[in-house]
C-alpha cells in the first residue's frame, strides 16, 4: 500500500480520489508521496521511500527543487487549477484602481456618524469618481494559464490588450483571443499601457524585473498590478514611482513592511487562489498527478523533471523508470544493461529538462533474465539518481 502524507490541510476533493491502494499517514518519513500547499520544506529531511511531492498550487518556492532533483524526487505543481480565481481578483483590482472604491469606502466609514452623510456624500463623491476600464490599454506580462485568462476577459470588457511573453507555449497561444495584440518588446508595453499586470514565475532572472528603469518607462499615471510574486517588483523603485506620481496605483496581493508604507498601494492579503473552488481544483489536480506517477511512472506538470507520458502500463510488461542526470551516453548505458541481461525493451521514452533527465521503459516481464537482475546495474551507472520498478 502506498503511503501519502499531507503537510497542509488538503481539500477532500483531492484526497477522496485516492483509491484503496493508498493510505494517508501522519509520518512524513515513511511516505511515498507528499501533498503540500504552503508549508516550508527547505529544512525537511526526506525519507528514503519518498518518490514525489505534489504542490496544490502553482508556486514552488517553498520546496527545495534542486535537492529533490538530485534525490530523484519528482516535484509537481498545478498550473491553471487556480487560474480563474486569480483572474477574477485581477479584474477586481483593476476596478478598485480605476474608480477610487477603496478611498470612497474609507470616507464613508470615517463619516459614518454624520447625520447629514446622505447629503455630504453628494459633494464628496467627485473625488472618488475615477474612470472606466473600457477602452483603456492593458499590458499582460506573461501569458501562461492566468495571464491568458486575464487577457481574454479584458477583451470581453472592451479593453485594448497587449500580451508580452517571449516563451509563450503553443497551448497558451491557442487559448488567447485573436484580439490580443502580440507585443514583442516589454518596453513598449510599459510605455503605452494604462494598466499593467504581471504573471510570470519567480526565478533568478525575473526577481526585481520591475525596477527603477521599468517604472521610469511607464506611462504617467499607470496602474501596476502584481498577483504573481512580490519578488518580481523592486519595492524601493515602486515606492519612488508612486511618490512621484509616475505610477498612480500599485495593487498587490503580497503584504510586506515596505509595501504597507507605500502611498498609493492597495494591498490584499494573498487572496489570489484562496477560493474554495481553487483549493478543490488544485487538490484534485495534485492528487491525480501524484497517482499517475506512482502507478504508471508518468510525469505531467513537474517543475524539476521533464514531462513524459507513456499511458498505463500494458498487460504482460513491466515498467522501469530511471531518473538521471542529463549527460551524454546515458541512454546507451541504460539500454545496454537490459540487453546484457537478455531483457527485451518493448517501448521507451527519454526526456530531458535542464540538468535532469527521465527514461521510462516497458520491458518484457516474462523474458529470462528478469529486469530485477538489471536494477542494481542501473543504479551503478554514473549520474543515475533513482531507479523505480513502477509495476
Amino acid at each position: 500500500m502506498r503511503q501519502i502524507h499531507c503537510l497542509n490541510n488538503i481539500s477532500s476533493h483531492g484526497t477522496d480520489l485516492l483509491t484503496d491502494d493508498y493510505q494517508l499517514v501522519d509520518d512524513a518519513s515513511q511516505a511515498d508521496g507528499i501533498l503540500v500547499r504552503s508549508a516550508a520544506m527547505h529544512d525537511m529531511e526526506f525519507g528514503s521511500e519518498l518518490r514525489a511531492i505534489a504542490r496544490a498550487g502553482a508556486g514552488v518556492n517553498n520546496i527545495p527543487l534542486d535537492r529533490c532533483a538530485e534525490a530523484g524526487i519528482v516535484v509537481f505543481n498545478t498550473p491553471g487549477a487556480n487560474a480563474n480565481a486569480v483572474k477574477e481578483l485581477v479584474i477586481c483590482a483593476m476596478l478598485l484602481a480605476s474608480r477610487g472604491i477603496v478611498a470612497g469606502i474609507e470616507w464613508c466609514r470615517a463619516n459614518a456618524d454624520s447625520p447629514t452623510i446622505a447629503k455630504d456624500v453628494e459633494k464628496a463623491k467627485k473625488q472618488f469618481a475615477g474612470g472606466e476600464i473600457k477602452g483603456k490599454k492593458l499590458g499582460v506580462i506573461g501569458l501562461g494559464a492566468i495571464g491568458a485568462e486575464v487577457a481574454n476577459v479584458a477583451i470581453d470588457l472592451g479593453m485594448d490588450v497587449y500580451g508580452y511573453d517571449p516563451f509563450v507555449s503553443v497551448g497558451a497561444a491557442w487559448r488567447l483571443s485573436s484580439a490580443v495584440h502580440h507585443a514583442t518588446n516589454l518596453d513598449d508595453v510599459l510605455r503605452d499601457c494604462d494598466f499593467i499586470t504581471i504573471h510570470v514565475p519567480a526565478m533568478d532572472k525575473t526577481k526585481g524585473m520591475i525596477d527603477e528603469r521599468a517604472c521610469s518607462l511607464m506611462k504617467d499615471g499607470a496602474v501596476f498590478l502584481n498577483f504573481s510574486r512580490d519578488t518580481l517588483v523592486n519595492d524601493e523603485a515602486m515606492a519612488a514611482a508612486l511618490a512621484s506620481g509616475k505610477v498612480r496605483a500599485y495593487i498587490t496581493d503580497f503584504a510586506n513592511p515596505a509595501v504597507m508604507q507605500m502611498e498609493g498601494a492597495v494591498v490584499l492579503p494573498h487572496l489570489g487562489a484562496s477560493t474554495e473552488e481553487a483549493e478543490d481544483n488544485c487538490a484534485a489536480m495534485a492528487v491525480r498527478e501524484l497517482m499517475d506517477y506512482l502507478e504508471n511512472g508518468n510525469i505531467m506538470n513537474s517543475v524539476n523533471y521533464p514531462a513524459c507520458d507513456m499511458g498505463p502500463v500494458p498487460e504482460g510488461l513491466r515498467r522501469v523508470a530511471v531518473l538521471h542526470a542529463n549527460v551524454p551516453n546515458a541512454i546507451a548505458q541504460i539500454t545496454n544493461v537490459f540487453g546484457d541481461a537478455g531483457v527485451n525493451i518493448e517501448n521507451m521514452a527519454n526526456k530531458s529538462r535542464g540538468d535532469s533527465a527521465y527514461t521510462l521503459l516497458d520491458v518484457d516481464a516474462g523474458t529470462p533474465g528478469h529486469p530485477d537482475d538489471a536494477i542494481e546495474r542501473l543504479k551503478a551507472i554514473e549520474g543515475v539518481r533513482r531507479v523505480r520498478v513502477v509495476k
